[in-house]
């Protein structure tokens, strides 16, 4: 992508980090005192399990290195605000499902460049190689990452009824940018998308159904209610694609490596449909138990 398109990725994921401030309150942060096994779990989920089963999977496949990095750089970057609204369009526990997207957020600043720097490091060969300068990425993440959502909590903490107009405009907006940023990478990249759509759907596909399978019965293990256990699961199971192509194309200047989390961006309302569609059928049957 030229320096123009890569600058309104940069943006749009800005905008989409404010609108997601736009919905937080500090609450949310407070949760963990709360709920701390649900929390806890979650998040051991989201910042542990998912890139160890990611790698896991990118081992097991035989995988062009720009898909293969391209997953992990997806299993890098859990939850969203897309997993909120699949959360609770799942009968799922909201309130959880948010404060893990939050703290998660946060926490992966700090894992995001290392596990990116992994997957460069394991899967480039020498003469490809990059390497990300790990305090200069975790200061850019924090620019378009942290920065945002701080500003949009405090418009939301000092304007709440201008926040609350302004956080399904800006949804929208932002869900618009990044179609047309999936439809500029799959135009750039077109010559290979056949056999990269081949590579990438499929392993996409286990990942977000292999972690949405462990989310969940971890959380049965823990003896977690069911409602906190589906937030769980599309917690652990829903990744942040904006936020990979992101830094695909804007740190490292790949398109190529975009093109997993952008089919993968794809493929996530196919399974968050399905967990939709369980939560609803198990809402329904409990009430009639009830």
């Amino acid at each position: 992508m030229d320096k123009v398109s890569t600058l309104i990725l940069a943006l749009s994921l800005i905008i989409i980090m404010l609108g997601m401030g736009l919905s937080l309150v500090l609450e949310d942060f407070k949760r963990i005192f709360i709920y701390p096994k649900a929390i806890i779990v979650g998040l051991v989920n989201q910042i542990i399990l998912l890139p160890l089963i990611g790698f896991g999977l990118v081992s097991l496949f035989p995988l062009h290195p720009d898909i293969a990095i391209g997953i992990l750089i997806l299993a890098a970057c859990p939850g969203g605000p897309t997993s909120n609204l699949i959360a609770h369009l799942a009968k799922g526990d909201l309130a959880l499902s948010v404060s893990l997207t939050a703290i998660s957020s946060f926490i992966t600043i700090l894992t995001i460049p290392f596990i990116v720097n992994f997957a460069l490091l394991k899967f480039l060969e020498e003469g490809q190689m990059i390497q990300l300068n790990i305090i200069e990425t975790i200061a850019q993440i924090f620019v378009i990452v942290v920065i945002p959502i701080t500003i949009g909590m405090l418009v939301r903490r000092f304007k709440e009824p201008f926040a609350k107009r302004m956080a399904k405009p800006v949804r929208t907006a932002s869900g618009i940018v990044i179609v047309l940023v999936i439809i500029g990478i799959v135009i750039k990249e077109r010559d290979n998308m056949i056999s990269y759509f081949e590579q990438a759907g499929l392993i996409a596909l286990s990942l977000n159904a292999a972690t949405m399978f462990v989310g969940y019965f971890s959380a049965k293990l823990f003896k977690i209610k069911s409602k906190q256990a589906v937030s769980i699961s599309i917690e652990s199971g829903i990744q942040n694609g904006t936020l990979a192509i992101s830094i695909a194309v804007v740190l490292l200047g790949s398109t190529a490596f975009s093109i997993a989390p952008a089919i993968y961006s794809l493929l996530m309302f196919f399974t968050g449909g399905i967990a939709i569609y369980i939560g609803n059928r198990r809402k329904k049957s409990v009430g009639l138990a009830v």
